[in-house]
C-alpha cells in the first residue's frame, strides 16, 4: 500500500485527504477510492480535470499514482485570466486619459 493526498477546493470549503491504495493504482482509480465524490455530490470525477503535484495528468485511466503523490482535483475558472487583465489595462488607460 502507497499513501496519498488528495485536494480539492471548492467554492465554500477546502479539503485534504489522506488515504492508502494499493501500488499500481491509476490516478482516476485513486480519487474513486479517497471517497472525496460522497462530499462533493457536484464532482464528477470521470471528467474533471486532475493533475499531480501541480501539473495536469493527460491520461488518469492510465498513469499510476506513486507513493507521497498529491492529487489535485481542479475545478472550471470562473473568469478568462487574460480577459481579466485586458479589461483591467483598458480601465487604467482610460483612467490616465484627460477628460475631453
Amino acid at each position: 500500500m502507497i499513501e496519498l493526498e488528495v485536494v480539492y477546493a471548492g467554492v465554500d470549503r477546502q479539503v485534504l485527504r489522506v488515504f492508502s491504495v494499493p501500488q499500481g493504482t491509476s490516478v482516476r482509480a485513486a480519487l474513486e477510492a479517497s471517497g472525496i465524490a460522497a462530499e462533493f455530490p457536484e464532482l464528477d470525477l470521470a471528467t474533471c480535470p486532475v493533475g499531480i503535484f501541480g501539473k495536469v495528468v493527460a491520461d488518469p485511466d492510465r498513469q499510476p499514482v506513486r507513493a507521497a503523490d498529491r492529487l489535485e482535483i481542479y475545478r472550471p475558472l470562473l473568469a478568462d485570466p487574460k480577459e481579466i487583465r485586458r479589461l483591467r489595462a483598458a480601465k487604467a488607460a482610460q483612467a490616465r486619459q484627460p477628460d475631453q
